[in-house]
């Protein structure tokens, strides 16, 4: 009689937003099994777990005891940190140093490349045993299609370490994440991440200020009609400012981290850098607009993009009555 085959790996995500839901709800589709430390999380971040299948476990320290692997799926401002807090856990006294397995750390997040190089030395420096594999996430999460097939974002990795020649279900892991190594450079993943959204992000800002600016001239519905004659292209491109606004105040810090990787790892000068001034752009959306607020009826959302065009144009008319 054939051996039953091992049990497939345990995987920790943090945190459990859209983009962890989803991976979530994907691998526990293919019968793994996935673990949060959502204690200093909310009611609803809990609840959120639990409705989706997430076991909750009491500390990063079991987190670490009972994963696999860890992905680290946050706002690229809790990237550094929640590396810390990893590499505290593995270096406590009551991490289980005999694990058959080493712990894999994945860091998924929309990061600079410099800023993967400094989570890699963090772990090189405190936790040596800790295989960290650099990466970025390129698309929506994961869902489940109509035809009860995935449709699943690409996750480009980087790194001396290959997920695919883990112990612990590598290969099939690889596989059920549409995972590609790219090369064994730290930093090479997160950069292809950065690249990627600079040129479907940036384009977003570039389309929020041209139809606000139209909008004021009164001639938004030419600007529209022209796009679609002359640069079809862009006017489909255009209507991605309608989805735009709850991930907006996340794009500050991404935008940042942009302009940080044309600077360091691109060759331009700070003064050359033009993503910057474009996260001031959706730092305005979040904050200074009725886009940005979360309890508001359907259109502020930004239905269509005149609805963008309009909330935005308010935007900065009050804004420039309180500095007038």
């Amino acid at each position: 009689m054939a051996s039953p085959a091992p049990p497939l790996a345990t995987l920790g995500i943090l945190s459990i937003g859209d983009m962890g839901v989803g991976i979530a709800r994907l691998l526990i589709a293919h019968n793994y099994r996935v673990i949060t430390n959502a204690s200093d999380r909310s009611q609803a971040t809990q609840d959120r777990a639990r409705k989706n299948s997430v076991d909750l476990v009491p500390t990063d320290i079991e987190l670490c005891n009972t994963a696999d692997y860890i992905l680290s799926i946050v706002p690229p401002r809790d990237a550094l940190a929640i590396a810390q807090r990893i590499a505290t856990a593995f270096s406590n006294p009551d991490f289980d140093k005999t694990r058959r397995h080493p712990l894999y750390y994945l860091d998924l997040n929309a990061i600079s490349p410099r800023l993967a190089r400094e989570i890699n030395d963090l772990f090189a420096n405190s936790s040596p045993d800790v295989r960290l594999i650099d990466g970025g996430v390129i698309g929506p999460p994961p869902k489940l299609k109509e035809d009860a097939t995935w449709y699943k974002p690409s996750v480009p990795v980087s790194g001396p370490h290959k997920l695919s020649d883990a112990q612990s279900s590598g290969k099939h892991l690889v596989e059920v994440l549409n995972m590609q190594h790219i090369n064994d450079t730290i930093g090479s993943a997160t950069g292809l991440k950065m690249c990627f959204a600079a040129l479907s992000k940036g384009f977003t800002a570039l389309a929020i200020q041209s139809l606000t600016t139209a909008h004021n001239l009164g001639c938004l519905p030419e600007l529209q009609e022209h796009l679609k004659v002359f640069n079809p292209g862009a006017a489909k491109s255009v209507e991605t400012v309608t989805r735009m606004s709850p991930k907006a105040y996340r794009w500050v810090r991404e935008m940042e981290e942009i302009a940080e990787t044309f600077e360091a790892d691109g060759g331009f000068e700070r003064e050359e850098s033009i993503f910057r001034p474009v996260a001031k752009v959706y730092d305005f959306v979040a904050y200074g607009t009725e886009l940005g607020q979360e309890k508001t009826e359907d259109r502020k959302r930004g239905k269509t993009s005149e609805d963008v065009a309009v909330l935005m144009s308010e935007g900065t008319a009050r804004r420039k009555e309180k500095t007038e």
